[in-house]
């Protein structure tokens, strides 16, 4: 929302007030060429505020017609403004003017975020799951009610708006955010959201929800790296929990549903040392130096590798998916520095 939207009554009683402040001015001038400029706006200031002092000259007949049309409109003019200024603070509109100012000057110096547009059961969960990691995010929402009740129970930042808009989603920080997610319940949305996101953001990893099968191309075609169906993962996972339940409570676990207690990290190639780049999964003896575990290695093709061999090469636009402790986690990474 524009400071225009909060400012715009002070706008119009300030211009109006300074209009007739204006009209005294010249009036009084051109009525008695005695009046100086600035003993007609002494004039003029003194008739708006019914202050009551002595005039700089005695008034003419027209001056006294004119002082009574001035202070019909002007005591109006400045009892509107004056209402308008206490309104402005009593009503809570200042703070809540200081609120979103206080919210784009914080989101002006996130980078590496994600942007989440929509919070409702998806986006809440990815938010949850986000804030249990320690990943900054910045929500997008555009009903009221939903954002009154994120601001009571989170302290992450919040924009009223609609993420379809490309002014929302640069308020947004999407030039330096590192993801989207976008969960919004119309595809329709979704795929206009990542068209933006992709156009604004050529770097950006955009992960979108999907409620019809034919959106699922559509929208990886638009630019989206990975489409969430939450319908259909939602019955698979249930049915696995029925046919293999302790396998599915681990992944969930190791994957960040579980708790904080245990990381799966992906480590990419762009991010190894210089000197261990080309080297053998041997050669960087992870599990020696920090205690965590390689459990996969993602090619630059896209083929997966489970529990790759010692002897695998790390080679350019490839990944590892490494297993440990946080405190596992932190050291590799400190190792990797």
């Amino acid at each position: 929302m524009s400071s225009f939207h909060y400012f715009r009554k002070l706008y119009f009683a300030g211009a109006l007030l300074l209009i007739v402040v204006l009209i005294g001015t010249i009036g009084y001038m051109l009525i008695d060429p005695r009046f100086s400029f600035l003993d007609a706006l002494y004039m003029t200031i003194n008739t708006i505020g019914t202050v009551g002092f002595r005039e700089v000259y005695p008034l003419t007949q027209t001056g006294q017609i004119f002082t009574i049309f001035l202070i019909i409109t002007g005591f109006g003019t400045f009892a509107f403004a004056i209402s308008s200024l206490t309104s402005y603070v009593l009503t809570g509109e200042f703070r809540e003017y200081y609120r979103i100012t206080k919210n784009l000057n914080a989101i002006e110096e996130l980078s590496g975020h994600t942007i989440i547009c929509g919070y409702g059961r998806n986006g809440r969960q990815a938010a949850h799951v986000l804030k249990k990691h320690g990943r900054r995010f910045v929500v997008i929402e555009q009903k009221k009610e939903v954002i009154a009740t994120l601001k009571q129970k989170h302290s992450e930042l919040v924009l009223e708006g609609d993420a379809t808009q490309d002014d929302i989603l640069e308020k947004a920080g999407i030039a330096r955010a590192s993801s989207l997610i976008t969960t919004l319940p119309i595809d329709a949305d979704n795929l206009f959201i990542v068209l933006s996101a992709r156009t604004l953001n050529p770097n950006l990893i955009i992960i979108s929800r999907a409620s019809d099968d034919n959106s699922d191309k559509k929208l990886k075609i638009a630019g989206a790296n990975n489409v969430i169906m939450p319908d259909k993962i939602g019955g698979a996972h249930m049915a696995s929990l029925v046919l293999k339940p302790d396998v599915i409570e681990f992944i969930d676990h190791i994957t960040g549903q579980g708790g904080p207690d245990i990381n799966l990290e992906e480590i990419l190639f762009d991010n190894l040392p210089i000197p261990l780049r080309n080297k053998t999964i041997r050669d960087l003896e992870i599990r020696n130096k920090s205690g965590a575990n390689i459990v996969g290695f993602k090619k630059g093709n896209g083929e997966f590798v489970i529990n790759p061999d010692p002897d695998t090469q790390l080679i350019p636009d490839g990944k590892l998916f490494v297993l440990g402790t946080p405190e596992q986690i932190q050291k590799l990474k400190t190792l990797l520095t």
